[in-house]
């Protein structure tokens, strides 16, 4: 097999050490050291210096977690080339499972070129992405305690869940408060209900009366103050989102225009994907990777699934969300889309199928700087009178009837 990188090494990463292994071809043959290294700082920086004696033009690490990212970022100030590989990609011959095995056999895979390398994206993109990623653990967080808020107000018998659509809201707040501060009486409580709550008074009344103890004030109090404290954090991440954001202002601006994507989500999407498309061949390479495509899973001329893969699961989650907001908006050829595969796939295959053309026209609009640019709600039945009348004739034959085409002759005026 041909040899593409004859001084190359390869890395297998740890928390606090990493076992480098580089492999030499020399005239006399294959050379291979192996050495381990601390990944603090200094122990990270001599593993750059031996690397640099020894002349390795390229290095591989698998993506462990976050311990990958320190070893990164201190040899990418060099002129090594360094390659990301996905841990499912390049695991070892079973039964020869060991640090120094692992590096090795890292270093003759990147040697002839078995290793497919991993998006990394740019340090502004990265530092995008872990903001909008802290932000959605919070808010998730957030929907936690209004969920413990919610059974504890269960446990002492408030229906307040049942006749408010968000209990965090301005009536809800409010209850909330009162109870916090001592207040049992339904009707001190009813006063605090905003007069455009729809639920009719004896049913709230009938709701807000409970038997509200000290252990359910205090288990509100601290949910309560857990909640806006995350509402607090939210704030400065939203500020430190719009500081960075101008490398990302003109991509975020083209995302806006795609039905379904509001502010956050394109820049959500942008921290995910970057703006610079030249990463990605084609848009069919971005969709594989953002993993909204079926998976290849052929033996003996059967396809035994076509199952998603994994693929980048904060990527996929938000285009998922932004595919179910396009497919509700009216005389759009989302909508159209997703009706028209709802029928033979089922609800879930078909925003799917929708959140992948949403990231094949992102791929086409971040490459060419355009905005989007609806195809219309009648895409799909812009056809030719010769391939509806087929179409036609396949539905009449699935009813079990027999159906010939026969062109109408042309009507001559006398």
């Amino acid at each position: 097999m041909e040899v593409l990188h004859p001084r190359c090494a390869g890395l297998d990463v740890h928390k606090d050490n990493v076992v480098a292994a580089v492999r030499l071809a020399e005239p006399g043959g294959v050379r291979t050291e192996v050495r381990r290294f601390d990944t603090t700082t200094p122990g990270l920086l001599a593993l750059g210096d031996w690397l640099a004696e020894c002349d390795c033009t390229h290095a591989v690490m698998e993506a462990t977690g976050v311990y990958w990212k320190p070893v990164w970022h201190v040899l990418s100030d060099g002129e090594l080339a360094l390659v990301l590989a996905n841990a499912a990609h390049v695991k070892n011959v079973p039964g020869r499972k060991t640090d120094v095995a692992d590096a090795a056999w890292l270093a003759d895979l990147l040697a002839h070129g078995l290793v497919r390398a991993s998006f990394v994206p740019d340090a502004p993109t990265q530092a995008m992405r872990a903001l909008l990623r802290t932000r959605k653990q919070l808010v998730r967080e957030q929907s936690s305690h209004v969920q413990r808020l919610q059974k504890t107000l269960e446990d002492a018998n408030l229906k307040l869940a049942s006749v408010l659509t968000d209990i965090m809201g301005l009536s809800g707040r409010a209850i909330l408060a009162a109870l916090v501060a001592g207040e049992t009486d339904p009707e001190r409580l009813l006063a605090l209900v905003h007069h455009r709550v729809k639920a009719e008074p004896a049913q709230l009344r009938a709701a807000l009366s409970g038997r509200v103890g000290d252990s359910h004030r205090f288990l509100l109090r601290l949910h309560l103050g857990q909640y806006d404290a995350l509402a607090k954090a939210l704030e400065e991440i939203d500020a430190e989102v719009e500081r960075n954001l101008d490398p990302f202002r003109d991509a975020v601006r083209l995302l806006r225009t795609v039905p379904g994507i509001g502010d956050l989500a394109a820049r959500a999407i942008v921290a995910e994907i970057g703006s610079d498309m030249r990463r990605f061949p084609t848009a069919a390479h971005l969709v594989s990777w953002a993993g909204l495509c079926p998976r290849n899973d052929e033996s003996a001329g059967k396809r035994h699934s076509t199952r998603l893969r994994q693929g980048a699961p904060w990527l996929k989650t938000a285009l998922v969300q932004c595919a179910w907001a396009a497919s509700r908006k009216k005389d759009g050829y989302l909508r159209a889309q997703f009706q028209r595969l709802r029928q033979r796939r089922g609800p879930k295959k078909a925003v799917c199928a929708v959140a992948a053309s949403m990231l094949t026209a992102i791929w086409h609009m971040l490459r060419n700087g355009t905005f989007y640019q609806d195809l219309g709600a009648d895409h799909f039945h812009r056809r030719s009178p010769e391939q509806q009348a087929q179409y036609l004739a396949r539905q009449i034959a699935k009813l079990g009837f027999a159906c010939t085409i026969t062109p109408q002759p042309e009507l001559v005026s006398a």
